[in-house]
């Protein structure tokens, strides 16, 4: 079936109908449509899958997804013109042109911590692109990705469809030939969808993750440190790709750093009876659950600590003094662990960060502007930003992507729309032309070569 419903899109694809400008705005408008009249059901699958409040799914899920769509359809036909070069001196007189052109049958492959948005974001970009897609959401998340499926039943297949299931499924979509594909996830399960691309050199988006750090260095406002890290770290109960992972905060000031994070902990996600707040969302099973209790040295723990394999919820936790041979430290964290790695001197730790693998996110706090760019131009990562986390990747004319073995390509507002387009390239000659690339070759000819160029 799966063969069956590629074939079926690439035939529909060669027929030139998702290509139209007309096309591509209604496709946009009925997507936008239909995602609001299922709201009420997607805020109930995300209850049932991950606790998550309605407030929640507003503003991690759903508004970045109805943002991008009001994005393309303002920008489309600004997107879609092609675009004028002038000519240069060895083809004067001419005109160059780019043109924007859909890859054809994408597949777009999604992780689980952020259901709605990491699957629907890469869909409106096919769509606005002039492309059919497939949609594979993870089975993780099974009542969002049931929803993705309504959703996606509205549209007809041959155009947008959503497969649900696990590996096999997984398999036999790899196994296909695609014109494009987007995949969101883990290292390991990146490299096979880009070992099984590589069959027909089918060009391929990594969105991954990583070990994102995030430094405090000593002048920085502590107060409005520890709260935007509080919350970037705990978002989703830390389930988040460019979540702070870990915490390098300058040893004159770690106590201090130490005190307002436990009191905005408390603050965020604890009630009046010191009991967590019954909004705090799920880790997404027990298998992950058990993963992250694996990771946590309770000789260090500050505060936190406690799993509940019943509401599968594990308490914001931080941890103090830690070093690169505690477990925490070994793998991405992905769940509600804070570790705090105490520096001296910043020049160090941007030495470490040079043998270490390419982070997705990197976070720098500091009063000193000027000293925060020049960390940020010496270390290599994804995307950031200084004095706070994570809101970087809602700001849609920031490219959102990694590096190295946190992905490659990015994506968001305009660049969404470069990402699922081919640039073609067109000359357009006059007649009028400079005769000297014609044989015979003569000395005259190369001497005029080597003057027109500066070759001396």
């Amino acid at each position: 079936m799966i063969k069956q419903l590629v074939d079926k899109q690439r035939e529909y694809y060669l027929k030139g109908l998702t290509r139209p400008y007309e096309t591509r705005k209604q496709n946009l408008l009925k997507l936008k449509k239909v995602i609001i009249d299922n709201q009420e059901s997607i805020y109930e699958a995300f209850l049932n899958d991950f606790n998550k409040t309605k407030f929640d799914v507003i503003s991690t899920e759903l508004s970045l997804v109805i943002h991008e769509i009001h994005f393309m359809l303002k920008n489309l036909k600004r997107l879609m013109k092609p675009k004028k070069i002038c000519s240069n001196l060895i083809n004067f007189p001419s005109r160059g042109y780019i043109f924007k052109e859909s890859y054809g049958v994408t597949l777009v492959m999604a992780p689980w911590n952020y259901p709605l948005q990491l699957s629907l974001l890469p869909v409106v970009a096919s769509l606005a692109a002039g492309n059919t897609v497939i949609l594979k959401p993870s089975n993780y998340a099974e009542n969002v990705a049931n929803i993705l499926k309504k959703i996606a039943d509205e549209f007809a297949p041959e155009l947008f469809s959503v497969v649900l299931g696990g590996r096999e499924e997984n398999q036999t979509l790899l196994d296909q030939k695609f014109d494009f594909i987007f995949f969101t996830g883990g290292s390991v399960v990146g490299r096979i969808v880009l070992e099984k691309a590589s069959v027909h050199l089918t060009p391929v988006v990594l969105e991954l993750g990583g070990k994102s750090p995030c430094v405090v260095l000593e002048d920085a406002d502590l107060d409005l440190a520890a709260k935007r890290i509080t919350w970037g770290k705990f978002l989703n109960s830390g389930q988040t790709c460019v979540a702070p992972d870990h915490i390098y905060v300058h040893k004159n000031i770690k106590e201090k750093f130490i005190a307002k994070v436990q009191k905005y902990i408390k603050q965020f996600y604890y009630d009046e009876s010191g009991n967590l707040i019954k909004e705090y969302p799920q880790i997404i099973n027990n298998k992950h659950l058990e993963r992250l209790q694996g990771l946590i040295d309770k000789k260090k723990i500050v505060c936190g600590g406690k799993a509940d394999l019943v509401k599968r919820n594990l308490e914001p936790t931080v941890l103090d003094n830690v070093t690169y041979k505690d477990a925490v430290m070994g793998e991405e964290i992905f769940g509600p662990i804070m570790p705090i790695l105490p520096f001296d001197n910043v020049s160090e730790i941007i030495e470490i960060f040079k043998t270490q693998d390419k982070p997705l996110a990197f976070y720098v706090f500091t009063k000193n502007t000027k000293l925060a760019k020049n960390i940020m131009q010496k270390v290599s990562f994804g995307g950031g930003a200084i004095n706070d986390t994570i809101m970087h990747l809602t700001h849609e004319k920031l490219p959102f992507g990694g590096i190295g073995l946190s992905g490659m390509g990015s994506y968001h507002g305009k660049k969404s729309f470069s990402t699922f387009s081919h640039e073609k390239s067109v000359l357009a000659k006059k007649r009028i032309e400079l005769p000297v690339k014609y044989p015979p070759i003569t000395k005259k000819k190369t001497l005029f070569l080597k003057w027109f160029f500066k070759i001396k």
